[in-house]
């Protein structure tokens, strides 16, 4: 069995809570806004954002309704591929923390391999040596684009935030992340339901073995896997469902059943389709 904690180290000794809330795809401002509430009263107390999202200021005015002290939140949000240069991560930076109403966040990630990268991480180093970025990293690198990026820097990336979920599931990518130090992040751990993964027979079997939801069960598997998990629903139950995840374990033969459930597929894109990366390349984001 595998007991995970609550909270896991940075390479840096900052904490990051194992389970956050994201908030991808929920743009209207007053739901976004909401929602956000809701997961902080539910217990959450990590919050995922992106200047891709369009929603920032919606994060930050939960933030500011919350009466949280800012010391008991923890705050990311990434950098979009039309700012990943020197001088534009620094106004992307700034602009990020007008927009969530906060002085520091705790930690900054490049959202995606696209664009001058290397100098997008230089300003996030710098930022992140003044203290206004309490860690920084990066999403969607593959493991031979990560090693080649990390042993190129004087910080390393601390976080990776990549796809896992149960068809896809990232067994040669851990590997290579834990060898570098980088805690792997996991986006969208449900598939956004594709494949019908909520009626998935193997992982509802499981579920009713633990008397537990198929998303705790999965969110569960992905905390096994050593991620850090990254879950969005505006259902208040739901948010309760997905934070409780620390009291019970998955035994061998339930990790095996979910581990043959992989297709080592994306169940999005591939980083690897010149469409796909020319999309990113080209597209420009209202703020």
């Amino acid at each position: 069995m595998t007991a995970v904690a609550q909270k896991i180290r940075l390479a840096n000794g900052k904490m990051i809570p194992a389970a956050i809330f994201g908030v991808y795809q929920v743009k209207a401002p007053a739901e976004c806004q909401k929602a956000v509430e809701d997961a902080l009263e539910a217990g959450y107390r990590a919050i995922d954002t992106a200047a891709s999202y369009g929603n920032e200021a919606a994060v930050g005015a939960a933030i500011k309704a919350c009466g949280l002290p800012r010391e008991d939140l923890f705050i990311t949000t990434k950098l979009w591929a039309e700012d990943a240069s020197e001088a534009g991560a620094y106004r992307a930076v700034k602009r990020s923390l007008e927009l969530l109403e906060l002085e520091t966040l705790d930690l900054y990630l490049i959202h995606q391999p696209v664009g001058d990268v290397y100098g997008a991480w230089r300003t996030m180093e710098k930022l992140c040596l003044e203290g206004v970025l309490g860690a920084i990293g990066v999403s969607n690198f593959m493991p031979d684009r990560l090693v080649d990026f990390a042993y190129h820097q004087t910080i390393r990336p601390m976080v990776n935030q990549v796809e896992i979920n149960p068809y896809c599931q990232q067994a040669d990518a851990l590997p290579v992340m834990r060898e570098l130090g980088v805690v792997p992040q996991a986006w969208a751990p449900f598939a956004e339901g594709r494949n019908g993964l909520f009626e998935n027979p193997v992982l509802a079997e499981v579920a009713k073995k633990h008397g537990r939801t198929v998303g705790q069960i999965v969110l569960r598997y992905v905390l096994e896997l050593g991620a850090v998990t990254v879950a969005k629903t505006v259902r208040p139950e739901r948010m309760r469902e997905n934070l409780d995840i620390f009291s019970f374990e998955l035994d061998d033969d339930d990790k095996a059943k979910i581990r043959a459930l992989d297709t080592k597929t994306s169940q999005f894109f591939s980083h690897r389709d010149p469409e796909i990366m020319k999309w990113m390349s080209t597209r420009h984001v209202e703020h």
